[in-house]
């Protein structure tokens, strides 16, 4: 005889059919799972529960009526049958047999103590690859009491045909009759008086697949989930965690204003409230990096056993401390896409930016402004609207289609308008603060989540293109392509470009971007005025120090590139600043002289040993030691820039073993940057004291032909495939190769030109490193010259 109610524990993925995508990975969970994976127990409903409770006073007939004749893209039509349906649902009772296994359900349930329970959805056709229904059914939280659970499953039930749920299943093909719905009553955790969110084992933006990524807030989970707040956010690389490393390489802090909790009145349906959080809680991580951790751990070990990228929920409880999983289920999105063709968007105009927020997808989008306040105004948005609201909720999901954009003041990139966003195929930027009121209606604006992990509208529709590009089975060449990468927020992306590693990382992009403030204000910040100090307090919030935001922001922009080309080699170069780019850093006008020529002065090796700027190059080795020593990426080399004489050379490579950098040991190779004549002419003596060179073709053509790149009155003659430029070239490439030292090159000629690129394989350079967007026409160009075509 078919069940009507089954215990979580006697569940498995073999049961989706009856209980749903949810509810069967609950059961497979709890019953196949190391127990250090804690799952809170529960029980399921039927799909023949279901089905018996619909055929119950003809209800099911009645629903099937009203949808025959239904339109689904008119909204107005779609919410007045949506909400009889539910209705008609709501007051139907239940038969007496399925009412009596139900009460058995929960009795047993509570015999092990009372408490409150989730009462959720779970679709029978949910989770399926390619239909993530996203979080397309309610949830009850913090029900109390049996009357109370049945009247929740009930409105679980109603769910089914909520107005999303029914345009859902008609644009996917689903027919209203096939989907039946479980009802999982689950023991809650109490994340209301601790945190909780949401985690993928996959970067959700790139689909890159190194990395856990989690998304964190106070309370329950709901408000990450909905996208009411923005959440912390933390990147854990999964080799270096399997390694026993603290391998958390990313943190962002999120602003975290409101959190969900138990309300003190025990009702039916809903039984929570929504509050502010504290300005000190706000300020601090929601999480710790031992939880962190604990949560990638639980991630990987759920990914291993269900052998695909999944989606998961969890929950910490502030009564134990513990952390608990609460449901799993497969990522249908990025891991559905097919590999090898790489498609990328770019502006080819600029405009006035007007807010920003968190990318959602990596493409681009125009439109006219449609601000929306609340769902009765859904049909405004016409075909190819910019979609502009506090929060896309999404009930929303039949007119969110039809925008070209979305763009809210709030949510995370795991909350279900983003989830949607992507499945649609939409560019979204969520988590603006202020986007309904500076983005005015009928303005003309252009969505851009092309530019990293910040995405951008810029006033009027401007320019953009699509390049698409297939990189499947590029032929072997004699010579290996590496990448310039600087900003760590495009490193999982670039990592699928084919690459041999990255030939040059830049911490100039880390400070500029991920700091701002001038290493000497942070380390004298007891000294500088009070608004200064003021406002780097603001800027290292969730930080022990000032210090310690500086050492550890470095850790994670080099971390987030290492990891993303893992094991590969990735060459970091310790900072290159000219004194005119430290003054603008906050703080900067006090520290900083104002010289003449900059490009020719207090820069590069000579800063590292100037008594002057020692401790500010101390930071920096913390960090490169960390990343490497702590977090295990020891797939990292470091390049000294600048180097104008062989003392220098001797000086900063004795400095950095000061400093437990040293050459050799754990893996550690340094590199020099070849970018003065001097290096090529003495390159025997400068590679005494390196494992090689990197050839910095912008400033060694600076130099050869005494001209400032900076300067737009002699840009004209700056070329790196002048004659003497490459003697210089050849010579250090050749001494190099002699001395069996690498030797690559990772200026923006071979980027510029693929005939110096042709040419620098041809006299023997072992590495060329591109600019992303040129590897694979290069890596063509480089092939068909090598068969001489």
């Amino acid at each position: 005889m078919a069940r009507n109610v089954i215990p979580f524990q006697e569940l498995r993925m073999s049961d989706v059919e009856q209980v749903g995508g949810k509810n069967a990975s609950l059961g497979e969970m709890i019953s196949q799972l190391p127990a250090s994976v804690r799952v809170p127990g529960g029980f399921a409903t039927t799909a023949d529960a279901y089905r018996k409770f619909l055929s119950h006073q003809g209800l099911a007939e009645r629903i099937r009526a009203a949808l025959e004749s239904l339109d689904v893209d008119d909204v107005v039509s779609l919410a007045r049958c949506g909400a009889q349906i539910r209705q008609w649902i709501v007051d139907t009772p239940f038969p007496a047999e399925l009412e009596a296994e139900i009460k058995a359900a929960y009795d047993q349930l509570t015999a092990e103590g009372d408490g409150s329970f989730a009462v959720r959805s779970s679709a029978t056709a949910e989770d399926l690859p390619d239909a993530s229904f996203a979080g397309q059914q309610e949830s009850f939280l913090n029900i109390h009491g049996y009357q109370n659970i049945l009247h929740a499953i009930k409105e679980v039930f109603a769910s089914l045909y909520n107005d999303r749920a029914i345009a859902y299943r008609v644009h996917k093909g689903f027919t209203h009759a096939e989907v039946a719905l479980s009802a999982g009553v689950q023991r809650m955790v109490r994340s209301d008086i601790g945190a909780s969110g949401v985690m993928f084992t996959m970067d959700t933006e790139s689909g890159f697949d190194g990395v856990v990524f989690i998304t964190a807030s106070y309370g329950l989970g709901e408000t990450v989930v909905q996208g009411a707040v923005n959440p912390d956010e933390f990147y854990v690389h999964k080799a270096t965690l399997a390694q026993g490393k603290p391998a958390v390489i990313r943190r962002n802090l999120g602003s975290k204003l409101i959190k969900m909790v138990f309300a003190d009145k025990k009702e039916a349906g809903k039984s929570t409230r929504t509050v502010d959080v504290s300005e000190a809680e706000r300020n601090v991580y929601s999480l710790t990096d031992a939880d962190v951790l604990e949560l990638g751990r639980y991630a990987m070990i759920i990914e291993q056993h269900y052998g695909r990228p999944m989606d998961i929920e969890w929950g910490k409880s502030g009564d134990d401390g513990k952390l608990y999983i609460l449901q799993a289920r497969p990522e249908t999105v990025k891991s559905q896409q097919a590999g090898h063709v790489l498609e990328k968007y770019r502006l080819k105009q600029y405009g006035k930016s007007l807010t920003h927020g968190r990318a959602i997808g990596q493409k681009i989008g125009a439109g006219q402004v449609r601000v929306v306040k609340d769902a009765s105004e859904m049909d405004r948005v016409k075909a190819g609207d910019v979609l502009v609201t506090d929060m896309t909720d999404p009930n929303w999901e039949p007119v969110m289609k039809r925008a070209a954009a979305i763009v809210t003041n709030r949510g995370g990139r795991t909350c279900h308008a983003a989830i949607i966003a992507r499945e649609l195929g939409i560019p979204a930027i969520v988590g603006c603060g202020n986007a309904t009121e500076v983005l005015s209606e009928n303005e003309d604006v252009t969505v851009s989540c092309a530019e990293g992990d910040t995405g951008y509208v810029y006033r009027g529709k401007l320019d953009f293109e699509v390049v698409t590009t297939d990189t499947g089975n590029l032929p072997e060449i004699p010579v290996k392509i590496m990448m310039n990468v600087g900003n760590p927020e495009l490193a999982f992306e670039f990592a699928q470009i084919p690459n041999e590693g990255v030939g040059l990382a830049r911490l100039e992009f880390v400070i500029n971007n991920m700091i701002g403030i001038h290493p000497k204000a942070i380390l004298e910040i007891n000294q500088v005025p009070a608004s200064l100090r003021a406002e780097i307090l603001r800027r290292s919030r969730g930080y022990a120090t000032p210090k310690q935001f500086f050492i550890e922001k470095l850790v994670e922009g080099v971390a987030t590139i290492a990891a993303a080309f893992y094991p590969k080699p990735v060459i970091v170069r310790l900072s290159d600043f000219k004194s005119n780019e430290y003054r603008k850093l906050l703080g900067g006008e006090i520290y900083e002289p104002e010289e003449e020529n900059p490009m020719l002065g207090f820069r590069g090796a000579s800063r590292y040993i100037a008594h002057s700027f020692r401790d500010c190059f101390e930071m920096e080795c913390a960090a490169m030691k960390k990343v490497r020593n702590e977090l295990g990426l020891t797939n990292v080399q470091l390049m000294v820039p600048f180097v104008r004489n062989v003392e220098e050379a001797q000086g900063v490579v004795e400095l950095l073993a000061e400093h437990g950098l040293k050459r050799g040991e754990n893996e550690l190779k340094l590199i020099m940057m070849c970018e003065i004549p001097s290096n090529a002419l003495l390159t025997e003596e400068f590679l005494k004291h390196f494992d090689g060179y990197s050839i910095g073709s912008n400033d060694l053509t600076q130099l050869t032909l005494g001209l400032d790149r900076d300067s737009g009155l002699v840009a004209h003659a700056f070329d790196e495939r002048d004659p003497a430029v490459k003697i210089l070239l050849s010579m250090a490439i050749k001494g190099a190769n002699k001395l069996g030292k690498y030797v690559g090159i990772c200026g923006q000629g071979p980027s510029d030109h693929p005939d110096l690129a042709e040419w620098l394989m041809d006299e023997g350079i072992q590495t060329i490193s591109l600019n992303p967007d040129t590897v694979v026409d290069t890596w063509l160009k480089l092939s068909a010259h090598t068969k001489g075509e």
